[in-house]
């Protein structure tokens, strides 16, 4: 059972839109039998939207991530690059050396070269750190012959560990027995306390081997006895993409022939660039629109006039002025400054819990980043979003209420 998500930027699908809807509507024009205005003019101006409506298909096509993320159950780890699972993922979309496959059970499972297959228990794209266990459950056994050299992968903390073999009545002292290596007549320890090997030795049993065991957590005291089964943790080198996940980006090639990597939907300072498209696009259209309706009108009246005959005086309609677009300006920066600004701490608690996502930008808020909220409807944004939009428009990107501006300043 595989799941996969592949995304389209939001910006991209209102830009094809909006697009297309201007070539319907010129398009319409078009077909209006009582239109008689420039017919010629009307066909360039219909091509030349309809090839902005492909273009920007196109556009929206290319941007759409090629690479998916997968998983092999509900409950397995999201795979996605610098990994890849076999015969889900394309070659592309995953680092030579970092290949993951599906086993029974849907288990997801990692093959080293020197020392076998184990089942991926989780994965850490942030800090570049994964963890494996035995699909058998006898990670002891596994640990007599690990060998991690051939392999991308290292251990992150390492702690050395002494087996034996014992004879004698264990149920007396606390020590913990490593069953899946035990019998009825023997069993096995693993200690790393110095003091616990004389003990071990004091009793007869007999030495197995010293392990370097991939712990995932450093041991500042000795440990007594354990039964190893806890999950090994290593992490890898290269690619280097913790810096690029841990902003919320996401690393790949930059192309399918290219081995090199980029970092791509990360936030950035300011408006992000899907945030400054959708604004591009959501003013220069009705911009568009106004010209060819200024266009369509200009045909017009040149046409009556050229049907009056070349006699009549021109005056009527070189004094006609067409209707100018009335601009809607935003906020001054005193007033956009009197809306309050908030520092978000480690538990990200806002005033309305289902705030969690910059509704310009579409990134999640990160702890220690800056808010601004508008008093009028409570809703949030980031500050250096919310200020960028405040300038241009008058309203709340949500609501679309229009906040109240400061009073003028009183002069004497």
């Amino acid at each position: 059972m595989s799941k996969h998500d592949i995304s389209v930027e939001p910006s991209a699908q209102l830009s094809v839109t909006i697009i297309c809807i201007v070539h319907s509507t010129i398009y319409s024009k078009l077909r209006n039998p009582e239109n008689p205005l420039c017919h010629q003019q009307m066909e360039t101006l219909k091509a030349i939207a309809f090839l902005l409506c492909i273009s920007s298909f196109s556009f929206m096509i290319s941007g759409a991530e090629l690479c998916f993320s997968s998983a092999c159950g509900r409950s397995e780890p999201t795979i996605r690059f610098p990994f890849r699972l076999e015969n889900l993922q394309p070659k592309s979309c995953g680092y030579p050396g970092l290949n993951l496959t599906c086993g029974a059970a849907n288990q997801t499972v990692l093959a080293l070269p020197n020392s076998g297959n184990f089942s991926v228990q989780g994965i850490d794209y942030g800090t570049q750190e994964i963890w494996i266990n035995d699909p058998n459950n006898c990670l002891p056994k596994r640990l007599l012959s690990l060998n991690l050299s051939g392999s991308p992968f290292m251990g992150v903390y390492f702690q050395d560990f002494t087996l034996f073999n014992c004879s004698f009545d264990y149920t007396k002292y606390r020590l913990s027995p490593i069953a899946c290596l035990s019998d009825s007549t023997n069993t096995v320890f693993a200690t790393s306390s110095p003091r616990a090997v004389n003990f071990l030795l004091a009793r007869k049993c007999v030495f197995i081997s010293t392990v370097g065991v991939p712990v995932q957590w450093p041991f500042f005291e000795q440990v007594l006895s354990s039964d190893l089964s806890n999950d090994l943790r290593l992490t890898w080198g290269e690619p280097q993409c913790g810096r690029c996940e841990s902003r919320g980006g996401r690393c790949g090639f930059k192309g399918n022939s290219s081995r090199e990597i980029e970092c791509t939907r990360a936030p950035q300072r300011g408006l992000s660039s899907s945030a400054r498209y959708a604004i591009t696009v959501g003013a220069g259209v009705p911009t568009l629109l106004c010209a060819v309706g200024l266009f369509c009108f200009v045909c017009g009246r040149v046409k009556a006039y050229n049907r009056r005959g070349r006699g009549h005086s021109i005056s009527e309609f070189s004094s006609t002025v067409a209707p100018q677009p009335t601009l809607v300006m935003g906020l001054d920066g005193p007033t956009i400054e009197s809306y309050p600004k908030t520092t978000l701490g480690e538990s990200r608690r806002l005033p309305k819990p289902d705030d969690n996502t910059c509704p310009i930008c579409l990134s999640e808020y990160r702890p220690k980043e800056t808010l601004r909220s508008i008093p009028e409807c409570q809703h949030c944004f980031h500050a250096d979003c919310i200020d960028e939009w405040l300038r241009l428009n008058a309203t709340c990107p949500v609501c679309r209420n229009s906040p109240p501006r400061s009073p003028p300043p009183l002069t004497s």
